[in-house]
């Protein structure tokens, strides 16, 4: 049974997550502050945390960047506040996805799965020996290690921003709509939540260079292929 870390401060929200994860199979763990999230973390050792942004002690951006440096794990942030800023930042110190409050119980669940699944492919393709290199002007994907570099230097991306990156490098100078993306790397299929394809970009052009990711307006986006 997977095991879910669920950190929130407001108890009626902690439960009804941890209640449902239950229901859908997963064991869930919940605690209420920033301190307590990573000591619980070290302990209870999760296959993913639901992560609130605003909590007592420090806040859910802390708690992501001292659990990431411990050991690498899928994050969802939850944030009462739709503050962009945020939600780059909160991309940018290891969440790999994120959704504002209110939202259904049946999104959260097909988030965490999403998550999961990701992981799971990501450790298969690891195992794999054999090697799928693909060199895109400076960027270079390395898909059996999930591996990025530009101009041969190392970058890091999270999880959900490599699938995005590689999503996008299967047809290297095709436009992919908002909602393609949405089905193909999050596994959400009735076009919500465009705004999280919008921030992931925004994290990954920050950390490939602005120039590689095209947007065609109200459509959607490119990697250009010969950037």
């Amino acid at each position: 049974m997977q095991r879910i870390l669920v950190v929130e401060d407001e108890p009626t929200i902690a439960q009804a997550v941890a209640d449902r994860l239950a229901a859908e199979g997963f064991e869930a763990r919940t605690v209420a502050d920033g301190p307590a999230a990573v000591v619980a973390f070290g302990e209870y050792r999760p296959d993913l945390v639901v992560l609130d942004l605003m909590l007592p002690g420090f806040d859910g951006l802390e708690v992501c960047r001292r659990i990431q440096a411990e050991r690498p794990v899928p994050v969802l942030m939850l944030t009462a506040r739709d503050d962009e800023t945020d939600l780059i930042v909160g991309l940018a110190v290891g969440a790999d996805d994120y959704l504002t409050k209110p939202f259904s119980m049946r999104e959260l669940t097909a988030r965490v799965r999403a998550l999961l699944r990701r992981v799971e492919h990501a450790a298969a393709l690891a195992a794999a020996p054999a090697r799928d290199v693909l060199r895109l002007g400076p960027l270079e994907i390395d898909r059996a290690a999930r591996r990025v570099a530009v101009d041969g230097a190392l970058v890091h991306l999270t999880p959900t921003e490599y699938d995005l990156l590689d999503c996008l490098a299967r047809t290297p100078g095709a436009v992919l709509t908002r909602a393609v993306l949405l089905e193909q790397v999050w596994d959400w299929a009735d076009g919500t939540g465009t705004r999280v394809v919008d921030s992931h970009i925004k994290a990954l052009r920050r950390k490939l260079g602005a120039n590689l990711i095209r947007t065609v307006h109200s459509v959607g986006y490119a990697l250009e292929a010969g950037s």
